[in-house]
């Protein structure tokens, strides 16, 4: 289970970083900023399981 989460974590910024990426070289800062959200929302869920790892072990 942890790691279908940190699977979907590693997508959801990559997702981010691509849609950021394209707003950046179309010049649309909306569609820039809703990339770096969804990379910050990738970072939190990665950082999320990270830590349920260490207090599992």
């Amino acid at each position: 289970m942890a790691g279908n989460k940190k699977a979907k974590a590693k997508t959801e910024q990559a997702k981010g970083e691509l849609k950021e990426a394209a707003g950046r070289a179309l010049g649309n800062e909306r569609m820039e900023d809703e990339g770096r959200m969804k990379g910050a929302r990738g970072d939190a869920r990665q950082a999320k399981e990270k830590i349920k790892d260490v207090f599992k072990h």
